[in-house]
């Protein structure tokens, strides 16, 4: 039941993939940028109290989801996952709608 896309729709697909990759790197690299520079001046000001991190530490958090997202894994939940998810609901409905007859 795999559905068979047209040229244009491949197309369409890929170059939104392609958008989503180039909005991942331009992510990755304001935060190497930021991050570099934060770096920077917490060595110049108080190199005693290297406050750097949290915000290397959340902003990488983000980076980290955003990578999953763009490169499509998931543990939790895959592509396999879905596949499963998706098979119960039509059957649910198909029971839904079987009964009601």
């Amino acid at each position: 039941m795999e559905r068979i896309y047209t040229e244009e729709e491949r197309y369409f697909k890929a170059r939104k993939r392609v958008e989503k990759l180039k909005e991942f790197y331009g992510h990755l690299t304001s935060f190497i940028l930021a991050n570099t520079a934060l770096l920077v001046i917490n060595l110049m000001t108080t190199p005693e109290n290297l406050w750097f991190i949290w915000p290397l530490l959340g902003w990488g958090i983000g980076i980290v989801m955003h990578g999953m997202k763009v490169f499509n894994y998931s543990p939790l939940f895959g592509k396999d996952w879905e596949e499963r998810k998706i098979r119960a609901f039509m059957e649910a409905e198909e029971n839904k709608t079987n009964f009601k007859k």
